[in-house]
């Protein structure tokens, strides 16, 4: 039986990320372009402000406020679902959303595939979940940070060690929290993160299920916590 209070909670996010994709992140595109920012680096400033506000802030929720997966890995397919038709229907959301990728329909999958995981593979409780948090925060906030610096030094979506350097001062405080095994996870999502094959594979895919995939087999081994 589903909980009515996590029922609330899940229309509340998807309210909170629609609030973010729409209204907010439309009126910081409008107020970029305004002041003369070209359009392709307002668009890529965008995308990584949602990375952090929407996708990051409600997986760090999730451990409290859900005890299965089944209502938030449902969330995140619909948010995949309603960021996927406007490529379909080729009516972009044109303040984030970019023609030649649909890397943002990778980033709600990812999230609900790794989160409802985590919670399986891990012990199915509520402290399951920070072992598919962290990899989602990784791409979340650690991705997020190293397009900003990217972005800020070249102004284009491009790939940079220093946005790498970047993304690992982010992720290891991140990863300590579930002890060594997260701290090498951050290592290796920063530098997984660099390298993608594109139209085929990107770093939404490959930086929270190359760090999911460490935390698992390290969990196996004898490490100091």
């Amino acid at each position: 039986m589903i909980d009515p209070i996590e029922v609330l909670c899940t229309l509340a996010l998807f309210a909170w990320v629609i609030v973010v994709v729409h209204p907010i992140s439309l009126s910081l595109y409008n107020a970029m372009v305004k002041r003369g920012v070209k359009r392709e680096k307002a668009v890529y400033y965008i995308r990584k402000v949602i990375h952090i506000a929407a996708g990051g802030f409600v997986a760090l929720l999730v451990p409290f406020l859900y005890n299965t997966p089944l209502l938030p890995s449902t969330l995140a397919i619909v948010l995949a679902i309603l960021t996927y038709i406007p490529h379909r229907r080729g009516k972009l959301m044109y303040w984030f959303q970019v023609e030649d990728n649909i890397y943002e329909v990778h980033f709600c999958i990812m999230w609900g595939i790794v989160i409802a995981l985590a919670w399986l593979l891990f012990g199915m409780n509520r402290d399951a979940y920070w072992y598919g948090v962290i990899p989602v925060a990784f791409m979340a906030f650690g991705d997020g940070v190293t397009g900003l610096v990217r972005n800020k030094l070249y102004g284009h979506r491009t790939k940079s060690w220093k946005g790498n350097i970047a993304m690992l001062l982010v992720t290891i405080p991140i990863g300590a929290l579930i002890g060594l095994a997260g701290i090498i996870a951050a290592f290796v999502a920063s530098i997984i993160e660099h390298f993608e094959i594109p139209g085929i594979i990107d770093d939404n895919i490959t930086v929270p299920l190359a760090s999911f995939i460490v935390i698992i087999v390290l969990n196996h081994i004898p490490l100091p916590m």
